[in-house]
């Protein structure tokens, strides 16, 4: 249904999930007009909404294990309670059943990958199933991220956002904020999170180029938050900018500069430690 829809999921107010659709809006007037655009696209193409199945203009409902309002979307704690409580996994079935679930609230979760990477590697067809330390402290990992992940921010296109990214030899992984007005004061939050894996070629990267593929990785998954937006990219890495302007890169280099050239003008790059920064 996402292929109905695409002006509205890039706008960042309309969930869809297989034949459920959520419409998100800030104030009546607003949402009127949203729900105005879904209907008409609706019967565009002929397809059929059951009344006794919608709820219209509530301020929170509860949707896809899911908190969602017009401000925010959070975890519905009443599934990951119905989960959580569940026993340590005893065998590659029960761990894959356990990282779909959590997998499932990823964008809610810093450095999803980076903490699952030990259980991803349990459940390869070769390896012998055994809950060795690390992969135990991942378990346990994910599960407290799941109680205390935060609320997420709807985006507002009218405003900046900020794209925190870190990278590491464990993988790589950022962080999209915004500053919003929320009861009469400035408050930054998280608008998602996005995080992934590593290969061994790019294991052996510097610093510096591992912050840089952070970056390029960064702005192709949130291309649907960033593209036309103004935004500030925190670095801890001081060599990114000066990477990002050589006037004889490698191939590698010359590679990212290229992806990055549609947001030079929005762009600027800042560095600032933002581990401290939850």
């Amino acid at each position: 249904m996402n292929e109905i829809f695409p002006e509205e999921l890039s706008e960042g107010w309309l969930i869809i999930y297989i034949d459920d659709i959520i419409v998100c809006s800030k104030t009546w007037e607003e949402h009127m007009y949203r729900f105005s655009r879904v209907l008409t696209k609706i019967q565009s193409v002929n397809m059929k909404i059951s009344l006794k199945k919608c709820h219209f203009g509530f301020k929170e409902l509860k949707a896809l294990g899911h908190v969602v309002s017009g401000l925010s979307l959070g975890i519905d704690k009443n599934k990951v309670s119905e989960v959580l409580p569940k026993p340590m996994p005893q065998n590659k079935k029960e761990i894959q059943s356990f990282l779909g679930f959590a997998g499932y609230y990823r964008k809610h979760i810093k450095d999803f990958e980076t903490i699952a990477r030990p259980l991803y590697k349990l459940c390869d067809k070769d390896t012998v199933f055994e809950m060795s330390v690390d992969r135990v402290k991942a378990f346990e990992s994910l599960r407290e991220a799941l109680t205390t992940a935060p609320l997420l921010l709807m985006p507002d296109f009218k405003l900046p956002f900020k794209l925190y990214i870190d990278a590491s030899g464990d993988g790589l992984g950022a962080a999209l904020y915004q500053v919003q007005i929320i009861n009469d004061k400035p408050v930054e939050g998280p608008i998602c999170f996005i995080s992934s894996q590593i290969n061994p070629t790019e294991a052996r990267y510097g610093a510096s180029q591992m912050e840089c593929l952070c970056l390029v990785s960064a702005l192709e998954k949130l291309n649907y938050f960033l593209e036309g937006c103004v935004f500030e990219v925190i670095t801890d890495c001081t060599a990114v900018k000066s990477l990002l302007n050589m006037k004889k890169p490698n191939r590698y280099m010359l590679r990212w500069q290229i992806a990055i050239q549609e947001y030079r003008g929005n762009m600027t790059i800042v560095h600032k430690d933002w581990n401290v920064h939850k």
